[in-house]
C-alpha cells in the first residue's frame, strides 16, 4: 500500500478525532480524500506537525492525531524525546514510513537503510510504541484510540503518491474552521 491508500482505509477512524496533518503531499491527500473541519492540514513548515500536535493536545482534551512522515521526523528529531517527555495519554504520532522525501520527488531517506525511527522514539522515553505494516494500520490506529495511552505509530508502506489537487482552501480558512472544530 502507498500512504494515500492508507488514508483511505483510516479516515473514517479519523473523523472523529482533531487531526494535524503532515505537509505537502499527504495533506493534499488527505483533504482530497476526505476533508474534514477537524482537520489541520500543513501548507508549510516541515516537520512540525508532531510537535504542533502534541502542543494541542496538551492542551485540551480531544484526542488529536499526528500523521507525519519519515522523511519531516529525521528533519525535526527533537519532536521524539519532547513527546517522550511529554506523553499526552490523548497524543497518536502516526508516522507513515515509505522510506522516502514523498512530497519532494520520492527520494530515499535514512530509513530505508539503518535508520529505526521505533527505536529513536523508545530511545527518547515514548512508552507505547509500535511498529504497524500498511494493511494493519486501521486496526491498530483504533487500538491505539481505545487504549488512551499516548502512542508513537510507524506504519511501514510502499513509497509513492497519489495524484491530487493542490489545496486552494485559504491558510485562514483552514485555521479558523480547525480552531472552530478544536473548541465545540
Amino acid at each position: 500500500m502507498i500512504r494515500s491508500e492508507i488514508l483511505k482505509e483510516i479516515a473514517p477512524i479519523l473523523r472523529d478525532h482533531l487531526v494535524v496533518c503532515n505537509i505537502g503531499i499527504p495533506s493534499q491527500e488527505l483533504h482530497a480524500i476526505d476533508d474534514q473541519p477537524t482537520n489541520f492540514y500543513m501548507l508549510g513548515t516541515m516537520g512540525l506537525a508532531s510537535s504542533i500536535g502534541l502542543g494541542l493536545a496538551l492542551s485540551q482534551p480531544k484526542t488529536v492525531i499526528s500523521i507525519d512522515g519519515d522523511g519531516s521526523i529525521l528533519t525535526n528529531m527533537g519532536t521524539l524525546p519532547t513527546i517522550g517527555n511529554n506523553q499526552a495519554d490523548n497524543f497518536i504520532l502516526m508516522i507513515v514510513d515509505n522510506g522516502s522525501y514523498g512530497s519532494t520527488g520520492d527520494q530515499p531517506t535514512y530509513t530505508g537503510k539503518k535508520t529505526d525511527l521505533a527505536g529513536i522514539a523508545r530511545a527518547s522515553g515514548c512508552d507505547n510504541v509500535v511498529v504497524v505494516q500498511d494493511v494493519d494500520t486501521g486496526a491498530e490506529l483504533q487500538k491505539a484510540i481505545d487504549s488512551k495511552v499516548c502512542t508513537v505509530m510507524v506504519v511501514k508502506c510502499e513509497s509513492g503518491n497519489a495524484k491530487m489537487p493542490v489545496i486552494t482552501m485559504d491558510p485562514v480558512v483552514i485555521r479558523d474552521r480547525f480552531m472552530k472544530a478544536v473548541v465545540s
